[in-house]
């Protein structure tokens, strides 16, 4: 029997979130002792915490744990060679959520039965030791600090976009409700939950996290398609969420795919912290297509969206033809409207971009824990990057499309896109109209219904 007492160093100042232990096996090679086909190794393992150095171990869980082990013998297996070690892959141990207590006690048994076949075959083990992958204080203080002061900004902005749109006489268009709706859900991904991991052990909050994240993952690429195609010349049902339903129907379906996955392994995780999804030659060809699929189906998405934007952008062009017969104060509105909308897309095709990017390297990152074999560094820059980067897409997205309540001027009509004086308009795409909250909405919509 092996155990070990691992001492949480960061609960001195703040308690971090997640923990992952990985088992690394030093195995030693001897003529009569070698490690059988498929051999599987049955740990005897139990968890205990406690947080002062004289009170008493309180167990977390007590579970049998089978591991496959996956090693070779680069040198030729003769007597000379004895001693040598085997070169073996790490082996994914255990998980909790939240890692809220000072001291942990970790007991490791590998018990024999020869007549179960229970431990045979698996060579000489010399030694055992434990990864631990967690996080640091370091990231956990700027990460703290980023979501207490980014819920307050988000819900500020979005609380004073809704009300400018209710004052509106009209009701909300599908593209307002559908801004608002992201903006719901990046405040619920920002309320700094894990402040209460200090005082609380809650083991889901890993789970928490990515249920969290998969729902925001659904608003925003199902907000890029409605985006998209309530800007698009050629889209004829427009302000009906039933117009989207194949395009935003695969969203939904693969979200609650994600979801049933990630309850396979963490849901378990919240019972037994040993239990891995990885462990098992069906379970790990599962997870590696999963991964797979996830990232072509998001790669392909990813097309389909610069596709939507060059249509986009082609028809915005055609009808810059027609700005010519305006007057120069109102062509220069209208060419101002028009580059800030095309940045916006730009900026929108990045954002789309760095999302994918980030949700692939994050999932092989994640599983390079569990499979090993391959080296991912990612440091905590690019992971705070990118979630700094939504907070403020939605933001901008918020602030633009506030409906304004301001006079252009007594500009006289515009003729082809029949705007007229006195109408409502504001210095960003934006303008209170029935037809839509933008006037590259109201632009377009002109054409599509010609």
């Amino acid at each position: 029997m092996a155990g070990a007492i691992i001492e949480n160093m960061s609960t001195k100042k703040l308690c971090i979130v997640g923990g992952i232990l990985l088992l690394f096996q030093i195995i030693a090679f001897l003529v009569g002792g070698l490690i059988g086909e498929n051999a599987e190794v049955s740990m005897d393992v139990s968890l205990a915490y406690r947080d002062d150095m004289f009170a008493e171990w309180t167990e977390m869980a007590h579970e049998r744990v089978p591991r496959k082990l996956k090693c070779t013998f680069t040198s030729p297996k003769t007597a000379e060679h004895e001693g040598r070690y085997y070169e073996c892959d790490v082996l994914p141990f255990m998980e909790i959520g939240s890692v809220a207590h000072k001291y942990y006690l970790l007991n490791i048994r590998l018990p024999v039965n020869e007549k179960k076949k229970i431990n045979v075959g698996i060579g000489e083990i010399k030694d055992i030791r434990l990864v631990g992958i967690h996080q640091n204080g370091g990231f956990t203080k700027v990460w703290f600090a980023m979501k207490t002061f980014l819920t307050p900004s988000i819900f500020i902005i979005m609380v004073w976009y809704w009300r400018r749109i209710t004052m509106m006489s009209r009701p909300p268009v599908l593209l307002e409700k559908v801004i608002f709706a992201l903006g719901i859900s990046m405040t619920f991904i920002n309320i700094p939950v894990e402040w209460f991991s200090i005082g609380f052990d809650w083991t889901w909050m890993l789970l928490f996290g990515d249920i969290r994240q998969g729902i925001f993952y659904a608003m925003l690429l199902s907000f890029w398609i409605i985006f998209c195609g309530e800007h698009m010349m050629d889209q004829h049902e427009r302000n009906h969420i039933a117009g989207y339903w194949k395009q935003v129907g695969p969203i939904a379906v693969g979200s609650f795919c994600l979801f049933i996955f990630d309850m396979c392994e963490r849901g378990v995780q919240l019972t037994n912290p040993f239990y891995s999804i990885w462990t098992t030659d069906v379970g790990t060809e599962l997870a590696m297509a999963f991964i797979i699929v996830a990232g072509i189906c998001l790669c392909l998405y990813f097309l389909f969206l610069c596709f939507m934007v060059f249509q986009v952008f082609r028809n915005i062009s055609g009808k810059q033809s027609s700005l010519s017969a305006m007057s120069k104060v109102r062509r220069l509105h209208y060419e101002g409207l028009i580059f800030r909308f095309k940045f916006l897309m730009l900026i929108t095709l990045a954002c789309a971009a760095m999302t994918v990017i980030f949700f692939i390297v994050s999932q092989v990152t994640e599983g390079h824990w569990k499979w090993g074999g391959v080296t991912v560094q990612v440091n905590s820059a690019f992971f705070t990057g990118i979630y700094g980067m939504w907070n403020l897409y939605v933001f901008a997205l918020m602030f633009l499309y506030a409906p304004s309540h301001k006079n252009y001027g007594d500009d006289q009509s515009n003729g082809d896109l029949g705007v007229h004086s006195g109408e409502e308009l504001q210095l960003t795409t934006t303008i209170t109209h029935v037809d839509g909250p933008t006037e590259i909405y109201k632009l377009t919509r002109k054409e599509a219904q010609e």
